[in-house]
């Protein structure tokens, strides 16, 4: 595999510190268990930073750590324009998250932002583990099923 960054894929929700950060981990997990951390760049943002550089929630890094994503280092960051440019897949987590993203969007790339799924990933924040839990369950499926395209249409050798 060249070094060369074939796929870029950018997970965005409100704070960047729950779901995003974990649709992330678990994306790394399959990018790294697939060797093809040269090929594709993984990222997370949030549309309504309050508190940069914050690290996830304590629920959420121990979901993803019972699961084996390691997110403990990750930093709450503002999604930017430049994102949706730089980006090939800037995926929201939930219906307001892509508005927000058509908006901040250049009109030529005003379409590039979809949906992760095709329901909202529910914002587990404040709640339970359990609610970590099962908006996981909804990530590592989607993940799954989005790596997978992007291997078959990217022609990528795992």
């Amino acid at each position: 595999m060249t070094a060369r960054m074939t796929v870029g894929i950018l997970f965005v929700c409100t704070g960047n510190t729950c779901r995003s950060p974990m649709a992330a981990g678990v994306m790394r997990s399959l990018v790294r268990q697939a060797g093809l951390r040269d090929a594709i760049e993984i990222a997370s943002a949030g549309t309504a930073i309050r508190h940069a550089d914050q690290p996830p929630s304590p629920l959420a890094i121990e979901a993803a750590a019972r699961r084996g994503h390691d997110i403990a280092h990750h930093r709450s960051r503002a999604l930017t324009a430049d994102d949706l440019a730089r980006f090939t897949h800037p995926l929201a987590m939930a219906r307001a998250h892509l508005a927000a993203m058509r908006s901040l969007a250049s009109l030529d790339l005003a379409d590039r932002p979809r949906m992760f799924l095709m329901e909202d990933v529910a914002d587990p924040y404040g709640g339970t583990l359990q609610d970590y839990e099962r908006a996981l369950d909804l990530i590592e499926a989607g993940c799954a099923r989005l790596f997978e395209q992007i291997v078959r249409d990217r022609g990528l050798v795992v």
